[in-house]
């Protein structure tokens, strides 16, 4: 089985874990990247296309597979998934199509379907103004949540609480969307809708991630993971436990709204990564992305839920149905949390001691900065050091020993 990895633009090392992670389930691998470093992948199984335009990612692809007949072509990043959408359609292969795509990307277009089917959302404005933000704010009520319609990692996500505090960040935020990578390295060629900031009012309740599948008329939910965060005003400090503490009767609403949203969205065959927030006792959707969600939760999933969203990556990008059941918890308790530093700078080091790394309770360590690496923080940007995991007998117990284990990694930055 050949299968063809591609990112618009190579996004650091982050993606090398999961192609690695792909080969190990017997795939013969081929990475096409628009724009990348020429010792990414092996030189025989890698191509650079030189640009992100759609046209060239398309026939460089098309040249290539006349060569090696690939199986079908897969993304784990965000900015890429309108991109393979194109390029596999163009080569015959499976594909979500590119409005499904778009509509998975653009969260104004997301919304936007989710009304039409019935889906609860938070109410919503797309604004590009700091004056229409202020009426979007007041007109729905403080406090409000502003995000890029092209976002991701959170990024210049903000809970709003006041008009002089929207004043302050608002137009921060809206040129830091403009020029946040994900934005910027979406092919080129593609409409990708309107573009700006989302102003929606905010859900009060508990939230949800979901890696889940869509297939055909039904749609699964592989793992279901509480995120049970401080909130504040941010949204990057991520800590998630699983299994899940839902009911069996809010689980089974949940199952119902993702399926209608990802419906709407137009996703038929597609493994998808899903986040709800309960709202005056509802689940309302945030979001639906058509790619896997990020960090370690593709780990948590097989390690909680006994659900491979990798497997089903390889599996959907080859036209054929994954290995899925309806969400049924291993009884594994883990605690999983965003490694963030207080400060940014130019990062120098990340020590992590071996009593957490060679911990059997540690199934989950990937730090992704590297040496020299701008760390930002709020309200420049929400930059991750990387990822922690652990598993303990109870939420209770997973969380003080990740605690105990965070507070034992130091970052050191060159400069401030």
């Amino acid at each position: 089985m050949k299968l063809l990895a591609m990112e618009t633009v190579q996004y650091l090392s982050y993606y090398l874990s999961r192609y690695k992670q792909v080969e190990a389930l017997g795939v013969d691998l081929y990475v096409l990247n628009g724009e990348g470093k020429d010792d990414f992948w092996p030189a025989e199984k890698y191509r650079i296309a030189g640009s992100r335009h759609i046209d060239d990612l398309t026939a460089c692809a098309s040249d290539w597979h006349a060569q090696e007949r690939f199986d079908g072509v897969i993304t784990f990043a965000e900015n890429s998934v309108i991109a393979i959408a194109g390029v596999a359609e163009a080569l015959g292969l499976p594909s979500i199509g590119v409005p499904a795509a778009v509509c998975s990307r653009n969260k104004y277009l997301m919304r936007k379907a989710y009304q039409r089917a019935g889906v609860p959302v938070p109410s919503f404005r797309l604004v590009t103004r700091l004056p229409e933000a202020l009426a979007a704010a007041d007109e729905l009520g403080y406090p409000v949540i502003i995000k890029p319609t092209m976002g991701g990692g959170s990024y210049f996500v903000f809970r709003i609480d006041s008009p002089q505090e929207l004043v302050d960040k608002f137009d921060g935020a809206l040129k830091g969307g403009s020029e946040l990578f994900w934005a910027t390295t979406e092919a080129d060629g593609v409409d990708l809708g309107p573009q700006g900031m989302l102003v929606e009012s905010f859900l009060a309740g508990r939230e949800y991630l979901m890696e889940a599948l869509a297939w055909d008329d039904e749609v699964y939910l592989g793992s279901v993971v509480d995120r049970i965060t401080k909130e504040g005003g941010t949204y990057d400090d991520d800590v998630h436990h699983a299994p899940t503490s839902m009911s069996p009767a809010d689980l089974a609403e949940v199952h119902r709204v993702v399926k209608a949203a990802a419906h709407a969205q137009g996703l038929r065959r597609s493994a998808m990564h899903a986040e709800v927030r309960f709202h005056d006792g509802r689940p309302h959707l945030l979001e639906i992305a058509a790619r896997l969600g990020g960090g370690g939760l593709d780990l948590i999933a097989r390690l909680t839920a006994d659900y491979d969203p990798v497997a089903a990556v390889v599996d959907v990008g080859r036209g054929v149905k994954p290995r899925v059941r309806h969400y049924q918890p291993t009884g594994v308790h883990m605690t999983s949390m965003c490694l963030i530093s207080e400060t940014g700078g130019v990062l120098e080091q990340v020590y992590v001691p071996p009593e957490v790394s060679e911990s059997e309770r540690t199934f989950l360590l990937k730090i992704v900065a590297r040496p020299g690496d701008l760390v930002r923080r709020p309200p420049d940007g929400n930059t991750v050091i990387g990822f922690l995991g652990v598993t303990g007998t109870s939420m209770q117990d997973a969380l003080a020993t990740m605690n105990a284990f965070n507070s034992k990694i130091k970052a050191t930055f060159a400069t401030q």
